[in-house]
């Protein structure tokens, strides 16, 4: 992979990270107009499937059918655990604050990055757990203590 390519991938990445913050403050100022997260969340989902819709039909891809028949039932829980975040920042961001909630997110992202690297699972490159990683990992915890004393 060229150094173009994988600074391309960080920026998104980053990017992606950046727009977790304000998706959460819109979903929960969204909630509030509404007077309910769940119709916020659900919302929230059909504008994203919506724009998706939009970029496959701009690439004249198709939906294979026959393909989706053939998935297992796990294929299909990273949609549910996209609603349940999207539900959860738009009713817990609110309440606990946008750094607080997305430093505890970035615990549970790491966490679960950790050891889904060190098992080698769900497609992920093995990669052990080291020292580093595990102090890596108690940096972020005392970042969530300090900004829950804070």
């Amino acid at each position: 992979m060229n150094m173009l390519t994988v600074w391309l991938f960080f920026t998104m990445a980053f990017l992606a990270g950046a727009f977790m913050p304000v998706q959460a403050g819109i979903n929960g100022l969204l909630a509030r107009e509404l007077s309910s997260t769940l119709t916020a969340a659900t919302i929230s989902f059909l504008m994203g499937s919506l724009g998706l819709l939009v970029v496959l039909l701009l690439q004249r891809q198709s939906i294979p059918l026959g393909a989706i028949k053939q998935l297992q039932w796990w294929h299909l829980v990273g949609g549910l655990m996209g609603a349940f975040f999207v539900f959860t920042a738009a009713f817990a961001a609110p309440r606990i604050g946008a750094l607080m909630f997305m430093a505890l997110v970035l615990a549970g992202q790491m966490s679960s990055a950790l050891f889904l690297d060190h098992q080698g699972w769900l497609g992920f490159r093995e990669s052990s757990i080291t020292t580093g990683k595990v102090l890596g990992m108690v940096c972020i915890v005392v970042g969530v203590w300090l900004i829950r004393r804070g």
